[in-house]
């Protein structure tokens, strides 16, 4: 190197003051978690607990392949997307893979949080799985295919027509696609929507023929129903069922079933329709589950049928951080209809079992009070950890038991990734730890835990840099707006971060040499819920950093 080269990089370096010399990335050496239900029940032999997979695991799809059950997820903007659970007794799941899980299946830049992957629909035919999806703010519906449900899935065959919440439906060796569109109509009023069905060439991968309108609205339409959507087809006894949910996803929301002798109609709404919902119930009770619907009926290898749906577990009034969860009741044929749960019956947390051979419990629990820890000592992350939007290159590594956090960009901005890997919080009572060592170089850097419910909602509970000092810090943003909650010195070395949950209120408490601290208790954490930062997710709680 020259000498004037020399100069002018020693000038530099003194421009940028402490800035020059980077610290280390920030290290995660574990994280914990233990959850238990606001609801306490007793779970007598023979019996199962509701609901099957706790916190954001919504819209569920079911389908059956010999004695094996296969169960597909939302997952909307975080990645790896769509999970996929197998179970041999409809009770005990265990995750086995993500179908989107490559970088290149789909692109998830600029969106938010609630946008991207909605409502997949799983089926199997000709030693094939295919999972029909919409990607709103992508390029709308598609289809991908695996021989093995635990991957690797194909890219994505974009299917040409409007709307969302596509299934498919076999008869013989013909596929036939339904979902929900805009009506043959200009619409009477807002979610005025329609069902619509098409055959599906599944060898060219294309629509063909004509596109029928089943529903007009949904069951009366003089009663200007909403958002009917998330239909499915079967066939029983010489009737072609059509379920759909209808009322939209809050109080409201519920299932509806509609037959008819013809594939393509005209079909007649049962006349005791709905046959799930909770929105008729008395707001009041107590541990309400509410919001009950988009179901999915199976039929086991006995006979006896069964259906998963979504529902909620408010902590208080409609306010819930964990997102919808996936519940299990049975199906009842009553005079050729199928009903999950009579009217006025509330949802139960303890049911009998599907008449079928126990399953094994799986590694990662999925139901009731549980905890696990994460010492982050192999050479990947396990498929349960997820991100904000589609990577497009590494954020982190992981080396000897630590989690490396490399540079993303800030919680709330849409242009990129964050750096931030979380697990779902599936518990309104659950407490969640992790320590970490990064010494922050200037103002601003940070790496500690966050809980993130949008891009506008969420918080931030770690170690960063306040006017040149390093200090534990609690920040928390509402719609947007980031506020300093609580702050303390901090001293060299790791630091243990703690949350603790309990419904709508927040403690935060840390660990360093000088021993354990209060940083900040009864936080309102009310902003974390749906109710108040929109959307359709859960709180993903986990490790993040961000550094300039």
């Amino acid at each position: 190197m020259t000498a004037p080269a020399r100069i002018a990089v020693a000038l530099a370096a003194l421009s940028l003051g402490t800035a020059a010399v980077a610290s280390d990335p920030p290290r995660f050496s574990r994280f914990s978690y233990d959850g238990h239900t606001q609801e306490r029940v007793a779970v007598g032999p023979g019996q199962y607990r509701n609901p099957i997979v706790s916190g954001y695991y919504p819209d569920p799809s079911v389908t059956r392949v010999g004695d094996d059950y296969y169960l597909v997820l939302s997952s909307f903007a975080h990645y790896p997307g769509l999970p996929i659970f197998r179970s041999k007794d409809l009770v005990n799941w265990t995750q086995i893979g993500n179908a989107i899980d490559r970088p290149g299946q789909l692109d998830f830049t600029g969106m938010r949080t609630s946008q991207a992957v909605f409502a997949p629909d799983i089926s199997y035919h000709d030693g094939v799985f295919y999972i029909a999806n919409t990607c709103v703010e992508c390029k709308g519906n598609f289809v991908i295919t695996a021989t093995d449900p635990a991957g690797p899935w194909s890219d994505p065959v974009w299917l040409p027509f409007e709307g969302i919440d596509p299934s498919i439906y076999w008869e013989g060796d013909k596929a036939y696609i339904v979902n929900n569109r805009a009506p043959n109509e200009t619409p009477r009023y807002d979610g005025h929507r329609a069902i619509w069905i098409q055959e599906y060439d599944w060898r060219a991968g294309k629509m063909v023929g004509e596109s029928t309108q089943l529903i007009n609205g949904g069951v009366d339409i003089s009663k200007q129903p909403v958002w009917i959507e998330g239909p499915h087809i079967l066939r029983k006894d010489g009737w072609y069922y059509l379920t759909a949910a209808e009322g939209g996803t809050s109080v409201n929301h519920s299932q509806v079933v509609f037959r008819s002798r013809t594939l393509r109609g005209p079909y007649a709404p049962f006349p005791g329709n709905p046959i799930l919902t909770q929105r008729d119930l008395n707001p009041a009770r107590p541990h309400p589950v509410t919001s009950s619907g988009h179901a999915k009926l199976v039929q086991t290898q006995n006979g006896d049928w069964w259906a998963t749906f979504l529902a909620v577990r408010p902590y208080q009034g409609d306010y819930y951080n964990i997102g919808r969860e996936t519940f299990l009741l049975p199906v009842t044929w009553k005079d050729g209809w199928p009903i999950i749960l009579p009217k006025g019956r509330s949802i139960p947390f303890v049911g009998a079992r599907p008449r079928l051979p126990v399953g094994a419990r799986g590694p990662v629990p999925t139901r009731g009070d549980f905890g696990y820890v994460d010492e982050f000592d192999g050479d990947r992350l396990g498929m349960q950890w997820v991100g904000i939007r589609t990577p497009k290159a590494p954020f982190y590594r992981l080396d000897h038991g630590d989690l490396i956090l490399d540079r993303g960009t800030p919680l709330g901005d849409l242009s990129g990734v964050p750096a931030f890997v979380a697990r779902r919080q599936q518990h309104h009572i659950a407490t969640m730890s992790t320590t970490v060592r990064f010494e922050p170089d200037r103002d601003g850097d940070r790496a500690g835990l966050a809980a993130v419910q949008s891009d506008a909602n969420y918080l931030f509970f770690g170690v960063t840099r306040v006017a040149g000092k390093p200090v534990i810090a609690l920040f928390t943003a509402d719609q947007g707006k980031e506020r300093l909650v609580a702050s303390a010195p901090a001293t060299r070395g790791p630091v243990t971060l703690t949350i603790r949950a309990d419904g709508g209120s927040m403690a935060f408490d840390y660990q360093q040499a000088g021993g354990r601290h209060v940083l900040a208790r009864n936080v309102d954490a009310r902003f974390l819920s749906t109710k108040s930062a929109g959307g359709f997710v859960g709180t993903l709680v986990g490790p993040y950093a961000w550094r300039q």
